[in-house]
């Protein structure tokens, strides 16, 4: 009995897994794209002598032919000139006789009255126009390279 039972482990019997393993890697194929080409890598060349290409050498502005409107660099500053403009905050608006008053919510959470010709932000921002809906405001900033003084509007929404 004993070998009848040896001789039935011993005999091999080829069932439908063992068929499906043994052809599973007929059909597959590596699909793998070549290694694209290395492409020679030419380094730039760093001039200490040129400033401009001189990270660590300071640049000044020299401001030959300055163009535009020069602002009042010599007048006291005021309060909101201090902070940046994208701080300040447009929260109402007050009318008394013809005079319109923005109310302006500065970054400590003090409140200022604006009225057309003040100054506020960092810079040189002077109040042109109070709507129900924005202070418009006329900045002037100075040039990098050419040094000339532009003029650029900007806004702040009012805040509900």
């Amino acid at each position: 009995m004993l070998c009848i039972l040896l001789a039935s482990c011993g005999e091999s019997k080829e069932d439908d897994l063992d068929r499906f393993m043994r052809n599973a890697g007929n059909d597959m194929r590596s699909r793998v794209k070549p290694l694209p080409e290395v492409q020679a890598f030419t380094p730039l060349l760093f001039n200490p002598e040129n400033s401009l290409n001189n990270p660590f050498m300071p640049r000044k502005v020299i401001a030959v032919n300055s163009g535009g409107k020069k602002p009042d660099l010599d007048r006291p500053r005021e309060v909101l000139e201090f902070f940046p403009l994208a701080d300040l905050k447009f929260v109402g608006l007050l009318q008394k006789g013809k005079t319109r008053y923005a109310l302006i919510k500065a970054p400590d959470n003090s409140l200022h009255q604006v009225v057309l010709g003040n100054h506020l932000g960092q810079d040189l921002g002077m109040v042109v126009e109070l709507t129900d809906s924005e202070v418009k405001i006329k900045e002037s900033v100075q040039d990098d390279l050419s040094g000339k003084w532009i003029e650029r509007d900007a806004s702040i929404n009012l805040q509900e």
